[in-house]
């Protein structure tokens, strides 16, 4: 009688060595980013810690103060609490109006319009274009005998005045990068099923009730990222402050914001020691701001 014939089970050791060759090829590839992250993130961040002990000058560590030296300074330094205070007036300020314009946008552009494809790439233009070419037009149409002063009939120097000149920066980087907040909240209004909005014109809901109660809340995710990441962004504000005040955060201090001060202690006064203690301070703050927020908000949107 015939058997049928079954195939011999391959070796063990083969399928071992199978497995470690996928597992090394695996490794491989994750190897490269890490190592790329450690080298330029995770080293250059412990050693900003190391050297902010010390008193480090352009040729190293040099004889001085040590310890906590550099952080008292750096916290008893009066134009250090300005600049804490001009990002925060600028962080509450840019990142509503950002979150408040992207939103908009997105919600034009999403709807069935005739060019709807070129008001996007419209929309987004000024996301994607030079920062210091945009500040440095928006400089000359808002001087005091500028086309925005001629217009309105005034001749207030806004980007050279201390009373206008934080704010007229959270214009300019509201209207920048309005763009790219409007892809974020496009991708949140494109994920919401339609299954709701049918439901909501069923019940003859009305258009504004229908964005309060539907799509607003249902955009959690997007308003949670857009919060976390424009914040961020926000407090390390330094390419537009630097070109307003002239990399002095001029007038009177009025632009001086932490990464400017960073900047200023490391490149102008070559005391590196305590632009890292600003440095550590800076990330502390944005690092306990960061998980305020997930612990409030994205919390809730876990939820």
């Amino acid at each position: 009688m015939a058997t049928a014939s079954q195939a011999a089970p391959a070796p063990r050791s083969s399928m071992l060595g199978a497995r470690l060759r996928e597992a090394g090829w695996g490794y491989g590839f994750v190897a490269v980013p890490i190592v790329v992250f450690g080298l330029f993130f995770v080293y250059p961040f412990g050693y900003a810690i190391y050297i902010s002990f010390f008193h480090w000058g352009i040729l190293g560590k040099q004889a001085g103060a040590a310890g906590t030296f550099n952080y008292h300074a750096v916290l008893h330094d009066r134009v250090f609490h300005i600049a804490l205070k001009n990002i925060a007036e600028y962080t509450i300020g840019v990142v509503p109006l950002e979150m408040a314009l992207g939103l908009s946008l997105a919600l034009v552009i999403n709807q069935k319009i005739h060019g709807r494809n070129f008001f996007r790439s419209a929309f987004y233009f000024p996301s994607i274009a030079s920062s210091v070419a945009i500040t440095t037009i928006m400089l000359y149409i808002f001087n005091s005998d500028g086309l925005f002063n001629h217009i309105i009939g005034s001749h207030t120097p806004w980007f050279q005045s201390a009373g206008t000149a934080i704010w007229s920066l959270v214009g300019l980087n509201a209207w920048t990068t309005s763009g790219t907040v409007m892809i974020y909240y496009l991708a949140g209004l494109q994920a919401i099923s339609t299954d709701v909005y049918e439901a909501a014109a069923l019940d003859n809901t009305g258009a504004w009730r229908t964005f309060w109660k539907i799509t607003f809340p249902l955009l959690r995710p997007a308003h949670f990222f857009v919060l976390v990441v424009f914040g961020i962004g926000a407090l390390k504000l330094f390419d537009q402050a630097f070109i307003v005040g002239g990399g002095s955060g001029g007038p009177n201090n009025a632009t001086q914001t932490p990464v400017l001060y960073i900047y200023r202690d490391a490149f102008s006064n070559f005391d590196f020691g305590k632009a890292a203690a600003a440095g550590v301070v800076l990330f502390v703050i944005i690092f306990t701001l960061t998980l305020v927020q997930r612990l409030t908000v994205g919390r809730q949107e876990a939820a």
